[in-house]
């Protein structure tokens, strides 16, 4: 069976997407895996099936590369906005999207008649610790001891529907995101595996930061994450609710705003569209 898709990517964290409003995606976990393989598939961090929803405009349904199902993410959800609007299949620049960590509202800045980036709210983040969840002796974990194989930083732990741990370092290293990451991603205390953020404080305004997702490894981007990061540097007084975050991708900016809800902008790009058979 053919089926048409779109890679699209948030400031290089890809995804392949897949319009599942009028039939059923087939084996979406296995498929995840195979399209997903950079070397003898697509090559992406994951795939998203954009359906139909009772709650929402439309529902997005995502599968890791690893072939996991995650609740969430801020970069794929701004791509959905865009695969929506540019392909006409809605014309409103207000969407709401129904995933696993809730409905999110997405506001599209559209130059040219084509989407070029967008505005999500994010929702508010869950910082109890059984939520997020995160095993430790305190109804929140801020700025908590973690020590692993000589790595030694603070812990911050927050969910924005999925859950993220954050620690800010002297300097962001290659070592910390390829040999700890991943070994913190499994660590016990996390009972739903965890994403990992590494971050340097580069001033009150703005933030650089690495992270290895829950599922797929280090991407170039995680809007979740810098949501996670936005919520946690302002926790630990090291920023203001309003920063931008420098990823390896590029630079989203962030507003832990009034109202309790994180906002993130951000581009959205087509990389190329194809036909894939399953």
């Amino acid at each position: 069976m053919e089926w048409n898709f779109s890679k699209m990517h948030g400031i290089g964290n890809d995804y392949i997407y897949f319009n599942c409003l009028d039939r059923d995606f087939p084996n979406p976990s296995k498929n995840a895996v195979r399209l997903s393989n950079r070397n003898f598939g697509i090559g992406a961090d994951g795939i998203v099936l954009i359906k139909s929803s009772d709650s929402a405009d439309f529902r997005m349904q995502m599968f890791n590369a690893d072939g996991s199902e995650a609740e969430m993410c801020g970069n794929a959800i701004r791509c959905v906005g865009k695969f929506l609007f540019d392909k006409g299949i809605s014309d409103s620049k207000k969407i709401s999207v129904d995933t696993l960590a809730g409905v999110m509202l997405l506001e599209l800045n559209v130059e040219d008649r084509k989407v070029s980036s967008v505005r999500v709210n994010m929702g508010k983040p869950e910082l109890s610790s059984d939520k997020i969840p995160v095993i430790v002796d305190s109804n929140q974990c801020v700025a908590q001891s973690f020590e692993m194989e000589g790595f030694l930083a603070n812990m911050t732990c927050v969910s924005m529907g999925n859950p993220h741990v954050v620690f800010f370092v002297d300097e962001v290293t290659d070592d910390q995101i390829l040999e700890i990451g991943p070994k913190i991603e499994m660590h016990s205390i996390f009972p739903k595996k965890v994403n990992v953020e590494f971050v340097k404080v580069i001033s009150q305004s703005e933030l650089e930061m690495r992270v290895w997702e829950r599922g797929s490894g280090e991407t170039l981007a995680c809007g979740t994450g810098a949501a996670a990061v936005c919520v946690a540097a302002s926790l630990n007084n090291l920023a203001s609710k309003k920063v931008k975050i420098n990823l390896l991708g590029g630079q989203l900016e962030l507003e832990w705003a009034d109202d309790g809800c994180v906002y993130k902008t951000g581009p959205a790009e087509l990389s190329y569209t194809g036909v894939v058979e399953l």
